[in-house]
């Protein structure tokens, strides 16, 4: 069988630039959605309650739908469309998205139901009695959320149908779908509504989410069958990969339900502050990470079922080093000018104060730091899955979870002692048990396939890491000269100055992907000027 890793990888870079455009624009409305709901709760309490409510929902999504249909559903499906059987991956589609409307539907009836005793006795756990009145509006934001639960999973399963047969663009941006809800909940819904108005926008955006990415459908000319397909070997292999993986899911969001608890126990706007300094590092790991990811899982998953293990190795390897070109830069970038950017951004006399930035910077530094782990993580997982293994990135996932509880106890603590805010040691705690987590299953990985092109991929660690320093110096001597200018000026500045010293010292290195870079735009613009 001849080798198509080439054509693969060209495969990857292009369905990866296109998601990585779509990431970069639903990024950015996500931004500005961040913006308007700083700018109008700041780092209140009634944010708070949101950000708990929110946390709620994402663990029952997660728990049965989240990462299990990325590592269950489309290894299995693409590999059936990769032999030609559409009609059995279109019964599998139908049955998975069957048992999901049920499942999540019990969940989320549940939720609602049961939502006072998950709120006094699993959030507040720390802090008993304290806020009844934070706990009822608690209580009243998880019921609007819970239909979210039902209306993910299922807007998660068309996206894996449609990534599985090389559709990125409506997937990538559903998500900006749901940060429209959201804006819209904050601009248009009466003030009086209170923080309320950014749930239902919420539950606007779930909606929008789903819909958007149902027009193309009827485009794969699949056929829907009402069953939920238990005598099919499909569906059974679907869920017994996904049983390690729902494990491994649970681990996690229990996980970040421990670190809501924890900040919840701590100063007010503790939880609004680590959740903004989270999506600040989660914009670079999504535009970067997520969208090498999402172009390279159906790739890994049909080289794997058709056992082409070296054109996997080379495809991985290739989806490494851009994921490592790009992220060590941006964690460091982020690292120096995530005061300017903050201050600039929701800091101007409304409920976002000066303390709010202060708080939000110091847990951006140390989630920023852990970016790299998180990239790299990201495309190690999708690997394991297009191989069918999930109990291996689960079991190693379950350690370092446990890992991270423990250390978020102590570091905060820890913090608390040193007389810094303690909240930042949930954020070190996090980088840390990734950093761990991806180290370990870089090495299974590894070994599993004889080898990752080790070279490839050391070589752009150490180029990363000198162009990275060229960075690093050119910003910090930015700052420190440029200490009066305004924040605008000191975030954009700084930004394209260390951009292009990064890029000068890639060229100086003759680092290939950047001339494959420049030659593809020497193309397009050259498209451009055809009259």
């Amino acid at each position: 069988m001849p080798s198509d890793a080439p054509s693969a990888g060209r495969q990857i870079a292009r369905a990866a630039g296109t998601v990585m455009l779509a990431f970069l624009l639903t990024q950015l409305l996500g931004l500005l959605r961040g913006v308007l709901i700083y700018r109008a709760f700041g780092t209140s309490a009634g944010l708070d309650s949101f950000n708990a409510a929110n946390r709620v929902s994402e663990l029952l999504f997660n728990l049965v739908a989240g990462g299990a249909l990325g590592s269950a559903f489309i290894p299995t499906f693409t590999g059936l469309l990769a032999r030609k059987e559409h009609a059995p991956a279109w019964k599998l589609a139908s049955a998975v998205a069957n048992l999901l409307l049920a499942v999540l539907s019990l969940l989320a009836a549940l939720g609602a139901v049961f939502a006072p005793q998950i709120v006094r006795h699993g959030l507040y756990l720390l802090a008993p009695g304290e806020s009844p009145g934070q706990e009822a509006l608690t209580v009243q934001l998880l019921r609007i959320l819970m239909p979210t639960v039902v209306i993910f999973g299922l807007s998660g399963l068309v996206m894996g149908i449609l990534n599985a047969h090389q559709r990125f663009w409506l997937p990538a941006v559903a998500p900006a779908m749901y940060s429209l809800g959201q804006i819209g909940g904050v601009l248009l819904l009466p003030e009086s509504w209170g923080i309320q108005r950014l749930a239902y926008g919420a539950l606007a955006g779930a909606f929008m989410h789903l819909a958007i990415q149902l027009p193309q459908l009827p485009g794969l000319r699949g056929r829907y069958t009402p069953t939920l397909g238990l005598g099919m070997a499909e569906v059974r292999e679907v869920i017994a990969l996904m049983g390690p993986r729902v494990l491994g899911a649970a681990v996690v969001q229990v996980n970040f339900v421990v670190n809501t608890i924890i900040a919840l126990s701590l100063p007010e706007g503790s939880v609004s502050a680590v959740s903004l300094a989270f999506m600040w590092m989660m914009m670079p790991e999504v535009a970067i990470a997520q969208s090498v990811a999402v172009a390279a899982m159906p790739t890994f998953s049909a080289q794997a079922a058709l056992g082409r293990l070296d054109d996997l190795r080379a495809s991985l390897a290739g989806s490494l080093r851009g994921v490592i070109l790009l992220a060590l830069p941006a964690s460091l970038g982020l690292i120096l000018l995530r005061e300017p950017l903050i201050r600039l951004l929701y800091e101007h006399g409304g409920a976002f104060t000066g303390r709010s930035t202060q708080m939000v910077a110091w847990a951006l530094l140390w989630y920023a730091a852990g970016l790299l782990g998180h990239s790299l993580l990201e495309v190690i997982v999708r690997a394991f899955y297009a191989l069918h293994d999930t109990r291996t990135p689960v079991a190693v996932g379950v350690a370092a979870m446990t890992l991270n509880v423990g250390a978020s106890f102590a570091l905060t603590a820890w913090f608390g002692r040193l007389g810094w805010m303690p909240h930042g040691g949930l954020a070190l705690a996090n980088s840390a048990a990734t950093f761990i987590e991806m180290g370990v299953l870089l090495a299974l990985l590894r070994r599993r396939l004889n080898g990752l092109g080790g070279g490839r991929v050391a070589s752009a660690l150490g180029q990363a890491a000198l162009g990275s320093l060229a960075l690093a110096a050119g910003v910090w001597a930015w700052l420190t000269w440029g200490g009066g200018l305004p924040d605008w000026l000191l975030a954009a500045g700084g930004a394209g100055l260390g951009a292009g010293l990064y890029a000068a010292a890639l060229a100086l290195l003759r680092v290939p992907e950047l001339g494959a870079l420049w030659r593809v735009t020497r193309r397009w613009m050259a498209r451009k000027e055809i009259p």
